[in-house]
Order: structure tokens, then sequence, then C-alpha cells
């Protein structure tokens, strides 16, 4: 899922990256990338017991990111 925010007058031009991706035992992982966009960007792995757990973070990650703007 990507997400970004773009805002001309305080000349903000942000991106946020989500992925969930399966570990090699059974274990399921979000990763996050963000940063300004057409940079390279800070990356986080978060790891999680079901890919339901990893899903309900990328959505909760998701709606606190919409507060503040990215689309």
């Amino acid at each position: 899922m990507d997400l970004t925010r773009i805002d001309p007058p305080s000349n903000a031009r942000r991106f946020y990256r989500m992925e969930i991706v399966p570990g090699l035992f059974g274990d399921w992982s979000l990763v996050r990338e963000w940063g300004r966009i057409s940079q390279s960007g800070q990356v986080r792995v978060d790891w999680f017991d079901t890919e339901g757990a990893a899903k309900d973070a990328r959505f909760a990650l998701h709606m606190q990111k919409a507060k503040r703007g990215y689309e």
C-alpha cells in the first residue's frame, strides 16, 4: 500500500509504503518505508505471529496516516 502527502505551501512531498510479507517460519512481517518523494527513505520491519495481526497493524497505521493527510 502506497500513501502520499503533498502540500506545496509547506514544501512537503512525503511517501509512506506498507507491505505484509510472510516469513520463513510461519510468521509475518509488516515492512514500512517512509521519507521524502524521490529520495530513499527509512525502513522498519515489525514481526507478527499471524497474518491477521499484521493486517490489523497495517490498518491501524493506515488510519493514523489518513488523519495526517496521507492519501
